[in-house]
């Protein structure tokens, strides 16, 4: 009977928890240098290089952000001031999503076991629990550049499933809009949903029997 035990819920952060739109971002706050959803898509791509190299290693806690921002300086050839102020100004686009923290509320209420794993550089996760009560209602969870690992490597999973106690990675189930991340939790036992909407998300583990 192991589909109807409650699973321990992890929650990805960006994406799933707080809004992350990049291109809307960077139209918003570099309108100069993104001034359109095309402009905006390849600038994207040059900033945070599809979440690996710089950026990546900002996520892993590895880069601190005047050595992240002179680096990109030097890879694109864009201004200080400009990689300054889309750097600086990210947390400002990390704003709750509003239908998915009520759901989050209804989990916590039934007393499920709630987990957070984020690739989330150390200035932005410290400026999310300052600022969002709703984080302390995990009972752990795991910020990419405090443990020196980041999604989709194996690592940052086992890590994690040791962290929150789970005796085998099939008592966890991994919520993340990257399918990237998705499949690789797969690939290691978790369950794990593709999350693209709070309702979505809430239906499909219902119907698994992951909230029984």
């Amino acid at each position: 009977m192991q589909a109807l035990l409650r699973k321990k819920l992890v929650f990805d952060f960006a994406g799933v928890l707080f809004r992350w739109h990049p291109e809307t971002m960077l139209m918003r706050e570099v309108p100069h240098l993104a001034p359109d959803e095309t402009s905006a898509s390849r600038l994207k791509a040059e900033v945070f290089q599809a979440w690996g190299g710089d950026w990546g290693e900002f996520d892993r806690g590895t880069v601190e952000v005047p050595a992240l921002i002179e680096r990109i300086c030097r890879r694109t050839g864009r201004a200080p001031r400009d990689v300054q102020r889309i750097v600086e100004r990210i947390p400002l686009e990390l704003q709750p999503m509003t239908e998915t923290v009520r759901w989050l509320q209804r989990l916590r209420s039934e007393q499920h076991a709630l987990y957070f794993l984020s690739n989330m550089p150390e200035p932005y996760a410290a400026h999310l629990e300052r600022e969002h009560t709703f984080v302390t209602w995990f009972a752990d969870g795991v910020f990419s550049a405090r443990v020196h690992h980041i999604k989709p490597e194996r690592g940052i999973f086992e890590l994690a499933q040791t962290r929150f106690g789970a005796a085998q990675p099939a008592e966890l189930v991994f919520i993340d809009d990257h399918l990237p991340n998705v499949e690789a939790a797969r690939s290691l036992g978790w369950n794990a949903v593709h999350f693209t909407g709070a309702a979505a998300a809430e239906a499909e583990l219902a119907a698994n029997g992951w909230l029984a």
